[in-house]
């Protein structure tokens, strides 16, 4: 395919937010010719994946959770039926009796579907002979689809509504058992697509051999939004978001205040993968990163703003400071070992309990015989890697506490007397240094400091390092 193309993903506030959506993004005043060669990947509607699987922030149990707790069936039918109400309630934006009656017929087959099949787990899970545990993943596989289903698929008719060739681009593979790798999948399905006539809207998640929700949790959209950028060769890829990227959290330094980025490059983008911000999942910017695509994070409630443009090459004209962000709430784990001194394979041991446990390392540092790994992770996670860790190591003293990680980023910081304005920033803010981290490549400072501490912090190095540090005519250059 040429290069003449763009991919575009929306996030499902943006999703959940339907006629913006339309006027700013999907038609966006376009027509004729100028509404192709575009390819939206479609996240499911705000909220809808929470209730299939689980809430993301609360943990308040969906059908998923319901399933694997196996308290009684009504459990999970009830949630079942609760995911049903929603998704048809959604499809109340619809005007016409027919095609609502089409968006509402295709939740139902999709939703008795995969229902029957969990009826068939339950049932044969209460022999009691029968272990159905190994299944559990396929089903979260099976109920994450439901959700990108039903969006790509009104998505799609709302669209043919309004005139446009829109097709719906089912990936989930809901009722195959063809189960290819992820990039064999999406080639088939696109080959025989004609961009410069048709609208695709396709389904964030993509079943597929190496299982989606398994190997990237719940940014499987993200991945498959820049598989197919790769793989279609797109001019460029575009993430709709219901914010701009910005240079801190406006709520804890007012909108005000917070400035968008405007250009950035991947390094700045992984840094803020690694903090668990939004930006992009760390694995799909790999992929465009190595096919030289660049990635465009725009605003969907912003149509006039061309949004922040993260290319490769991008180097900020003067060392500056792009964004102030970091995690509230992580957990400092410290291993003590006196006899570790050129001893090898302690950091080793404890990689290895970490990966077993699922804990996110933001960052580690070390000394003679301490190794400090900072955690997004939650306390009792971090309470089981210190057992198995202290079980192996009886002599080591391995702790953990809580601490909240502020860290400044750009695509060069390397400006003097960045470090002790931070350091004065935060004295005059009150604000106690735990740690810091500085690395040598001038892409990010990491600070270590009380969790109570944490809107302070963000907002006393963004005043100094952003407000201050960044003239208007730069901010022009940036936008």
């Amino acid at each position: 395919m040429s290069n003449i193309h763009s991919v575009e993903k929306i996030g499902g506030t943006s999703m959940a937010a339907t006629a913006t959506l339309f006027d700013n993004v999907l038609i966006g005043g376009r027509k004729d010719a100028d509404l192709y060669n575009r390819i939206f990947v479609v996240s499911a509607y705000a909220g809808m994946t929470d209730l299939l699987l689980e809430h993301k922030k609360s943990g308040e149990p969906g059908v998923y959770a319901r399933f694997v707790a196996d308290d009684n069936i009504q459990g999970w039918r009830q949630a079942m039926e609760r995911v049903r109400r929603a998704m048809q309630d959604r499809n109340a934006m619809f005007v016409r009796a027919d095609r609502l009656a089409e968006a509402n017929a295709f939740v139902d087959i999709r939703i008795d579907a995969v229902a029957a099949c969990l009826d068939d787990l339950a049932r044969l899970r209460s022999h009691g002979r029968f272990c159905v545990k190994e299944q559990l993943m396929t089903v979260r596989e099976l109920l994450a689809g439901l959700g990108e289903a039903h969006s790509a698929h009104s998505t799609a008719l709302l669209l043919r509504d309004r005139g446009v060739n829109a097709q719906f681009v089912d990936l989930t593979l809901w009722d195959q058992q063809d189960m290819r790798e992820l990039d064999e999948r999406i080639s088939e399905v696109f080959a025989p697509i004609d961009l410069a006539t048709t609208l695709p809207i396709v389904t964030g998640y993509a079943g597929c051999s190496e299982g989606m929700v398994r190997r990237y949790a719940r940014g499987y959209s993200e991945m498959t939004f820049s598989r197919i950028a790769v793989l279609t060769g797109a001019r460029e890829a575009i993430i709709h978001k219901e914010f701009h990227l910005s240079s801190a959290d406006p709520r804890l330094v007012g909108k005000h205040k917070a400035r968008k980025i405007g250009r950035t490059n991947y390094d700045v983008a992984d840094q803020l993968a690694n903090l668990g911000m939004e930006a992009i999942h760390p694995g799909a910017g790999r992929g465009l990163r190595q096919t030289d695509i660049p990635l465009r994070v725009r605003n969907t409630f912003d149509r006039e703003d061309g949004g922040t443009l993260i290319c490769s090459a991008y180097v900020s004209d003067t060392p500056r400071v792009e964004i102030v962000t970091g995690v509230r709430h992580a957990q400092a784990l410290q291993f003590f070992e006196q006899d570790m001194v050129g001893v090898k394979g302690y950091d080793a041991a404890i990689l290895e309990a970490l990966t077993q446990h699922g804990a996110w390392i933001v960052s580690k540092a070390s000394n003679a015989n301490t190794i400090t790994h900072y955690l997004s992770a939650d306390a009792a996670t971090v309470k089981r890697v210190i057992a198995d860790l202290q079980a192996r190591y009886p002599d080591a003293a391995v702790s953990a506490q809580p601490v909240a990680i502020v860290s400044v980023i750009g695509s060069d910081i390397s400006r003097p007397g960045l470090m002790t304005d931070a350091l004065q920033a935060l004295a005059a803010a009150h604000v106690p240094i735990i740690a810091m981290q500085h690395q040598i490549r001038n892409v990010d400072v990491q600070f270590m400091v009380d969790v109570d501490h944490y809107d302070d912090a963000v907002g006393a190095l963004h005043h100094v390092l952003v407000e201050d540090g960044t003239s208007e005519a730069e901010d022009r250059r940036a936008a």
